[in-house]
């Protein structure tokens, strides 16, 4: 668990964690509206070499972005969705793809299609204090620095 400060700082750990990303990684986001999901991932974003402006797929429900090393990142949010519906079947064909990054927010609806070894990320909103992150991460993405530096 670790103490991030300000968007600034949630953008540089997001950075640092998608500048080791290697294709295959599935992370399921879990956080209040407004705890910093987003802007996790638009560091992540950035360290995955995507230029594109990375928004919130709330009304959308997903979006794609194209990175460096051929590596594409699937970002879903089922906020606004009770039932999935086809996009269980978008995500599972999303996880079979080697290149693919997938993160999911709101996940509960797709849980059943989401493997079993994937990064948790929980982000709790603190006021006065900042955001509070903890990880899950299984051992086969143990190479993922999430450490303060």
């Amino acid at each position: 668990m670790m103490k991030v400060l300000s968007d600034q700082a949630m953008r540089v750990l997001g950075a640092r964690v998608g500048a080791a990303l290697r294709g295959g990684e599935v992370f399921e986001l879990v956080g209040d509206i407004g705890a910093g999901k987003t802007t996790f991932v638009k560091g992540l974003a950035r360290g995955l070499k995507i230029t594109d402006d990375v928004q919130s797929p709330s009304f959308t429900i997903n979006r794609h972005y194209h990175g460096r090393d051929g590596l594409t990142l699937n970002h879903y949010d089922f906020y606004r969705l009770a039932d999935a519906g086809i996009m269980s079947i978008e995500i599972a064909e999303s996880l079979t793809e080697p290149k693919n990054v997938v993160i999911v927010e709101w996940g509960e609806s797709v849980r059943d299609v989401l493997p079993a070894e994937r990064i948790g990320v929980k982000i709790t909103y603190l006021p006065k204090e900042g955001r509070e992150v903890t990880f899950e991460i299984p051992k086969k993405f143990q190479y993922l620095n999430v450490e303060e530096e």
